[in-house]
């Protein structure tokens, strides 16, 4: 499992931070940054600049080497390229009154609304955190246990690292292409209702696509709405909606780590990229905190744990035997029409009949939540006549044993 250097606040930032982030950088060439990440194959020729994550490390290397005039020649390419990038004119303006004065903190302007800078301080921060943290391309998010075919991507996000991972499903495993530096909710993550200007936790699907001249400058060239509030959501009254990933205003390269109501915000550019990629209802979005890396290989007891698990509630389905069904779900179940575990057995499987067959199995660890795996599957019947249905299913430990605490149609 690869270790990541442990996260700090954006709500607690100081220049001493900023500054201890700077000593604790390994130096990365240009080359030797960009080889680690596959070329994206969808970036259009308009968006070929210079990369401007890579270009402020490269800078702080210039500075920490006492190289001064190399770093100002690296701001103002970068805000040549990037004019409307706030970040960028702030370091450059430091640049420009070291010449004269000696500098020793962040954002040295003294006339500079301080909550703004504070602001540019926890971007700063983000982005210099994210080359550190950035994980093996041979490593795939833990949470994602098990991916079927039917989904074509997968956008991971960790909150506590401003982060958007983009994996591709290559015949169900997943493949590293890229990331993004992202902002999110004002007060941080774990939404639970309407207007507390927080992120959900949680498993989620791109459910539309909005292109851009429906939509306000303020959104940028379009949005992806996600699922929120999903049926765990629901299961525990969480409520609101309107959870986006979006762009920024025209006037706006990037916009500070918590500054949304809520929705994933991205630079316009990156958005195009992520617009050109995502797919409605196949692109899975999966928000948490702190999100761990893994060896494919490291999930394999796992999956063939759960494997045997739906196997064995297959079995029980096919029996008829609504008693013995019962011990498959947990005495606190709940559908989503409400009912308890008798109710939902009764009407879901009574007379299903023996001749069952389950695909498209995917399985996820819930992040934000202790033991508690969600499947998505497609199961077949022909008692009567043939039918498919799709489920979603929300697996819970209790003591040694695993137990459906919730079901419901997989929409």
């Amino acid at each position: 499992m690869q270790r990541r250097p442990p996260s700090m606040s954006l709500q607690h930032l100081t220049a001493k931070t900023i500054l201890a982030l700077l000593a604790s950088l390994t130096v990365v060439s240009a080359t030797a940054s960009s080889s680690s990440i596959p070329p994206n194959k969808n970036a259009s020729v308009e968006l070929r600049k210079p990369d401007p994550e890579e270009l402020l490390i490269q800078i702080y290397q210039d500075l920490r080497e006492n190289r001064l005039q190399a770093s100002l020649d690296k701001a103002n390419l970068l805000v040549a390229a990037y004019p409307t990038f706030r970040l960028g004119h702030l370091i450059r303006g430091d640049l420009l009154m070291m010449h004269n004065n000696p500098v020793t903190t962040f954002g040295a302007m003294t006339n500079g609304p301080q909550d703004k800078i504070k602001d540019l301080m926890a971007e700063a921060a983000a982005r210099i955190q994210s080359i550190q943290a950035r994980p093996d391309r041979a490593l795939i998010p833990k949470a994602v246990l098990n991916i079927s075919t039917e989904y074509k991507n997968v956008f991971v996000i960790d909150v506590a690292r401003s982060r958007l991972y983009v994996y591709d499903n290559i015949d169900g495993k997943l493949q590293f292409q890229t990331d993004y530096y992202i902002s999110q909710g004002k007060f941080g993550a774990f939404k639970t209702k309407q207007g507390d200007q927080r992120t959900p936790v949680g498993i989620y699907y791109v459910n539309e696509r909005i292109p851009g001249p429906k939509l306000p400058d303020f959104y940028g060239p379009g949005a992806l709405p996600i699922n929120y509030p999903n049926d765990w959501d629901r299961y525990n009254k969480r409520d609101g909606y309107g959870i986006w990933l979006h762009g920024t205003a025209s006037d706006t390269y990037s916009r500070p780590p918590l500054t949304s109501d809520g929705c994933i915000v991205l630079s316009n550019q990156d958005l195009r990229t992520i617009l050109s990629t995502a797919e409605v209802g196949k692109t899975v979005v999966v928000i948490g905190e702190n999100l761990e890396f893994v060896k494919q290989d490291d999930l394999e007891k796992e999956r063939r744990t759960f494997d045997n698990l739906i196997d064995q509630w297959q079995q029980t389905v096919a029996t008829g035997d609504e008693t013995r069904m019962q011990e498959h779900y947990a005495p606190e179940f709940r559908s989503n029409r409400g009912e308890n575990r008798a109710a939902w057995i009764s009407r879901q499987y009574r007379g299903i009949g023996n001749d069952i067959k389950i695909r498209d199995l995917s399985l996820f660890h819930y992040p934000g939540q202790k033991d508690m795996i969600v499947t998505t599957l497609t199961m077949e019947t022909s008692a009567k006549k043939k039918t498919t249905v799709r489920k979603r299913m929300y697996w819970q430990k209790e003591g040694s044993n695993w137990k459906i605490i919730f079901e419901g149609p997989a929409t």
